[in-house]
């Protein structure tokens, strides 16, 4: 049976199956990945590539509401933040048919000689992706836009439960007019995907998940010298130092808590306030977290879906009923979901004793912290195994700036949540992974910056 279904978390219901790939079916899927770099990615300019993509995103933005409505089955994501995902993914690969002519621009190199000299910037060849089912479109977009561009292409190993958009997009890169081969779309087993990495003329891998499914790629990666990119689990904090407007320092941290219900590995996890604040915050924010309206993500005015599956409630209800059962503070919330609609709930007295201390709860579960100081407060950031993002409330900007410069992540939001855009890089340290997405740092990843060097005259 294949691993492969729509299985709607909000009922339990399996509304579509797809067969998993066949031996032959990579074998096919890598030859024409690897036979369209060579002659049409090499053969063709930035520009045409790039317009290109211009119509995948216009396609994007057509096909909306349909697009919306398959993640929103999928992986219970409240629909009018599956509309948002679906227009954000349509602006990164604008951004990129943008830009990218600008960034791949050949690059001058003074020599002492005399001599002339440039870089001239150029894809690697075919590249395994391999996605998580959290943010659907939304992760194709800034692994397949920028490299398709830059002259890779892509085969693209989606989650399990996301066929149907994975299906979808396949369709858009067709329907727009990518040669066959540039984007190509697997429903691959596990086995397979170590088989599609060892393949020579796979270049490179870039993988959204666990830390877990991390290193199995990397392990694999690195034993036939592959390059890959690694975005991984998160544990960011939000910090409430300085802030004159409590209430939006609330706002703020449930927004950075909830969206996509808890299930985004750049969400504010860990809440970290000043202990002159705490009083005020943590009662507005366990009543805000409790008055989250959580339901069937096709109801207007629902802000938190089901869990994604049963497996992530399962794991996300063990995690809560250990962490109580080693002494944490339940304040608004439970450890039990209903069905998979897991109640938002807010923790504390969490400490490094337990083992919430330094997992990642990947869903609407927040743990509270009070702290004396600033050092404080960044020693506690910093005692985390992941380094993803982080957001830093504070009224006094050079304050914060120094902070955040302390803090080991790839990224300081200041004065807000959810900042990210497409001209902005993505990624983390530490166990969070490796490399950048997103930005102009996101098309060199899988770069050959092939040196031209003439002889002095």
């Amino acid at each position: 049976m294949s691993n492969y279904a729509v299985t709607n978390p909000a009922t339990g219901e399996v509304l579509a199956t797809f067969p998993t790939a066949s031996d032959a079916d990579i074998e096919q899927a890598i030859a024409s990945a690897d036979k369209t770099q060579r002659e049409w990615s090499r053969k063709t300019t930035i520009a045409a590539r790039a317009a290109l993509i211009q119509k995948v995103a216009d396609l994007h933005n057509e096909r909306v509401d349909e697009l919306a409505a398959i993640i929103s089955r999928e992986m219970g994501k409240p629909l009018d933040q599956a509309v948002g995902e679906v227009e954000f993914s349509a602006a990164i690969y604008e951004y990129y048919a943008q830009n990218a002519e600008e960034f791949l621009k050949d690059e001058t190199i003074v020599t002492d000689d005399g001599g002339k000299a440039f870089i001239r910037r150029q894809g690697i060849g075919v590249l395994l992706g391999i996605m998580p089912w959290n943010f659907p479109y939304y992760q194709v977009a800034r692994f397949a836009g920028p490299n398709i561009i830059l002259g890779n292409t892509i085969v693209l190993k989606h989650a399990e439960q996301c066929p149907e958009s994975a299906a979808a997009i396949q369709r858009i890169f067709d329907d727009a007019g990518v040669p066959a081969g540039a984007y190509v779309n697997v429903f691959a087993s596990h086995d397979q995907i170590k088989t599609i990495i060892e393949d020579d003329r796979v270049q490179g891998v870039s993988l959204t998940g666990s830390e877990r499914a991390g290193a199995i790629v990397a392990e694999i990666a690195g034993r036939n010298l592959k390059k890959c990119v690694l975005e991984l689990g998160g544990s960011d904090v939000l910090l409430v130092l300085d802030v004159a407007d409590i209430d939006a320092a609330v706002d703020a941290a449930v927004g950075g808590r909830m969206d996509n219900t808890g299930q985004a590995c750049n969400g504010s996890k860990r809440i970290v306030v000043l202990d002159k604040y705490y009083d005020e915050f943590a009662p507005k924010f366990i009543e805000a977290m409790g008055a989250i309206k959580t339901g069937d993500p096709f109801e207007d005015g629902v802000q938190a879906g089901p869990m994604s599956s049963d497996k992530a409630t399962i794991g996300l209800s063990k995690q809560v009923k250990n962490a109580l059962d080693q002494g944490a503070v339940l304040h608004t919330g439970s450890a039990e979901a209903n069905g998979n609609f897991f109640p938002p709930t807010v923790l504390s007295g969490v400490t490094p004793a337990m083992d919430a201390y330094r997992e990642e709860l990947f869903g609407p579960v927040a743990v509270l912290y009070r702290v004396s100081s600033d050092e404080e407060a960044i020693t506690l950031a910093n005692s985390s195994p992941y380094g993803l993002g982080s957001v830093v409330l504070c009224d006094d900007e050079a304050r914060a700036i120094e902070v955040g410069d302390k803090l080991e992540v790839g990224m300081v939001f200041i004065n807000g949540v959810g900042l990210d855009a497409p001209e902005l890089p993505f990624g983390g340290v530490k166990k969070s992974g490796f490399g950048r997405e997103l930005g102009k740092f996101g098309i060199e990843e899988f770069q050959n910056k092939k040196l031209f060097r003439f002889a002095a005259k």
